[in-house]
């Protein structure tokens, strides 16, 4: 060989290092050509499956991914959690419905919401088996062996784009679901659960990812502030995408370089993701701007709703009025007519139960987060009440000094005007909220994300209870759902030893409602056309 040839072989040898050198160490996503990529995303779809006025339904997002690839692109569909629960459609087979659905409508990607847990543990790992693709999360921790309930990650290739998802979970589900569903679970927060973030991230990219993607039901709601989802991307680096879920908010919004986004809630709107102009940019497809119905998971759909249907239409009465289950403004900010017949039918169910033993009950809680829909004027049929009450809770009773439930209700209404789940609607209670004072922390609730009120009683009064001056030195005994006993929401002193004595009354919260509205003649009366003025709000 001359000496040319191999001087020229050696610098070959040479630029091919060099190469080999850039391709390690070029950032990932100048190197990919995401042109192509599409990701659709939903989230807190709670079994809003069947397309209706302003919600699309599963076989839309089945066609909208369709559309997208018949044009070519490739397309990533994910979903931010909270599937599996809440409307009757998926209720009534415990989230299996909801997963046959994702699953024909060829998902790649779920992460675990709070009402994932729902059903218990066993239900929940049930249908991640059922799933067809993979439920990440990275937070939720088995005490027993300190290793994850779910995978963390899954990493797809769509096109010649390398994506890694990471799931994660808000660590509110620790008093957003029934405290029994979570038994032997440590849900990462704060500094632990940005450090395993991180490492994840880290790691993806590390592993070629050109795309790291942020699947998580965090929210952005101020009471869980350092655990939100704008939390997780101050304070991690390397996520391109955040897309979250949990509070029910549109997003669009930008942290550092990455992308926030959140369709809102109940496929409202497909959330639709692609790059453009050198950034990830969301371009949401709201409810009236696609008609497309996938057939296959149109037929599913119908199936469940057809069973759904026969067992929910009996009708139990008749409301001349709508009873008001809205969100926000509603019963999480405030007093409304239903708060007041749900907590009457608890009050009265509970006294019904305790009157052959020569007992009395004082009041009734409900907390807001737990009436998930409104009862629309006409016909009251056993399916509108479960839609009210779709977590099966027991009805329990709880003994409390009045000192314990002065601080319950000052926890409750804590961020009071802002929505809370936690907001107390009451029944045989009457209290006087001063919003404009502010809610000062005292320690925090164990296995909980809420801090007891510092000085129970300056934010909240209690003007009387059973018709009676409120004495905090006095036992009360109130009628509350099982997830409100056992410390959920803001709730968490009921939780602490010695502070409350719990039974159960052996009635389901929707017994108690159908069974009260028996007691008033099937329909709903006049009392219930307003609010009763049981909770009075002032600045």
């Amino acid at each position: 060989m001359t000496k040319d040839r191999q001087w020229r072989k050696q610098l070959a040898g040479l630029l091919l290092g060099v190469l080999a050198l850039l391709f390690v160490y070029l950032p990932a996503g100048l190197a990919a050509d995401f042109s192509k990529l599409v990701i659709l995303h939903t989230n807190d779809t709670h079994g809003f499956d069947i397309q209706s006025d302003g919600i699309y339904g599963m076989a839309a997002v089945a066609a909208l991914k369709k559309d997208f690839e018949a044009k070519g692109y490739d397309v990533l569909l994910l979903d931010a959690g909270d599937a599996i629960q809440d409307n009757n459609l998926v209720n009534y087979s415990k989230g299996r419905s909801a997963i046959a659905m994702m699953n024909a409508a060829r998902y790649d990607a779920m992460t675990l919401g709070n009402h994932e847990f729902d059903y218990g543990q066993d239900v929940l790992l049930q249908r991640v088996k059922e799933a067809k693709f993979p439920v990440v999360s990275c937070n939720v921790l088995v005490d027993a062996w300190n290793r994850p309930l779910v995978r963390e990650t899954a990493v797809f290739r769509k096109g010649g784009v390398r994506i890694g998802v990471i799931g994660m979970t808000t660590p509110s589900t620790d008093t957003s679901t029934n405290p029994k569903n979570v038994e032997g679970l440590t849900f990462l927060s704060g500094q632990a659960l940005f450090d395993k973030v991180q490492g994840l991230a880290d790691g993806l990219k590390g592993q070629g990812c050109d795309l790291v993607i942020a699947l998580g039901h965090m929210g952005s709601e101020e009471g869980n502030e350092g655990n939100r989802s704008d939390d997780v991307l101050q304070h991690v680096t390397g996520l391109d995408i955040f897309i979250d879920g949990h509070d029910h908010s549109v997003k669009n919004r930008y942290i550092g370089k990455a992308l926030l986004a959140e369709t809102g809630s109940y496929t409202h709107n497909i959330g639709v993701i692609r790059w453009q102009e050198d950034r990830w940019t969301e371009k949401f497809s709201p409810a009236v701007t696609f008609t497309g119905q996938d057939k296959e998971v149109l037929r599913i759909a119908n199936k469940y709703n057809a069973e759904v249907q026969k067992a929910m239409g009996r009708q139990a009465g008749t409301a001349p009025f709508l009873l008001d289950g809205s969100r926000d403004p509603g019963v999480r900010t405030r007093e409304t007519n239903l708060g007041d017949f749900v907590a009457d039918a608890f009050l009265w169910q509970a006294r019904t139960a305790l009157k052959p033993y020569g007992l009395d009950v004082d009041g009734a809680i409900v907390n807001g987060g737990g009436l998930r829909k409104s009862i629309p004027a006409g016909p009251v049929t056993v399916g509108s009440v479960t839609a009210v009450l779709p977590y099966n809770n027991q009805l329990f009773l709880m003994k409390l000094k009045g000192a314990v439930l002065l601080e319950i209700l000052e926890a409750g209404y804590s961020t009071a005007p802002a929505a809370n789940g936690a907001f107390p609607q009451l029944a045989g209670i009457k209290v006087t909220v001063r919003t404009g004072v502010p809610y000062e922390k005292g320690r925090q609730y164990p296995n909980s994300t809420y801090f007891a009120p510092a000085k129970p009683g300056s934010r909240v009064t209690v003007e009387e209870i059973n018709g009676k001056p409120f004495d905090p030195d006095k036992e009360y005994v109130l009628a509350a759902p099982e997830f409100l006993c056992r410390g959920g929401d803001t709730y968490g002193a009921l939780a602490e030893e010695g502070a409350a004595e719990i039974r159960g009354t052996g009635y389901i919260d929707t017994d108690a409602v159908l069974n009260f509205l028996a007691e008033l003649g099937g329909t709903v009366g006049e009392p219930y056309a307003e609010p009763a003025g049981r909770v009075r709000l002032v600045e």
